[in-house]
């Protein structure tokens, strides 16, 4: 696993070999990870990363928020509960330098709560596959007021995710076992 582009192209993050199925640990690959940049990049949305604020939910190694970071974004708050991952996540961080320009909150992505700063322009979403996590965890960062309006979405599910009331479907692609959805906040 590596950054793939920008600031930090090229550099190798800490090793989770196959991921850890018990953490629910299941790192995007390097070949996803360039298609939603490449997506966000050149699907007719700007440049969503210059200077944004990213929230990344179901964060585990980081390597989302890390890469844009490595691409424009000003800051990345990363959300996760799991042990493995947190410690994958805090190396990840450290690898990059990145410790100025980030966050991690150590919390269950449905009980967010209310954001303590200001709400965030990109969103990367990729819960355990199946459960039900990212439609719950879009609603607590509705409801806590994480999302800036019309925040861009990058939701990696097994299948079709049901979008809560108000977001809209922008895009959705298939990439081996790994769907991506972008959508809009309300």
């Amino acid at each position: 696993m590596r950054i793939i582009g920008g600031r930090a192209r090229g550099l190798k993050l800490a090793e989770v070999g196959a991921g850890d199925p018990a953490a629910h640990l299941r790192p995007t690959s390097d070949r996803v990870r360039e298609a939603i940049f490449n997506l966000l990049v050149n699907g007719g949305y700007g440049n969503p990363l210059q200077g944004a604020r990213v929230l990344d939910l179901f964060a585990g190694t980081g390597a989302l928020g890390l890469e844009a970071l490595s691409r424009g974004a000003t800051h990345t708050t990363f959300v996760e509960n799991g042990k493995p991952a947190l410690a994958l996540l805090t190396r990840n961080i450290a690898l990059m330098r990145a410790e100025p320009e980030t966050t991690i909150l150590r919390r269950d992505i449905r009980a967010l709560g209310p954001n303590p700063g200001a709400p965030f322009d990109l969103v990367f979403l990729d819960p355990p596959y199946g459960k039900g996590l990212g439609e719950a965890a879009l609603d607590a960062a509705r409801i806590g007021n994480w999302l800036a309006p019309q925040a861009l979405i990058v939701w990696e599910e097994g299948s079709t995710p049901s979008l809560p009331a108000g977001f809209t479907l922008e895009d959705s692609r298939k990439y081996g076992d790994t769907l991506v959805t972008i959508a809009r906040a309300p």
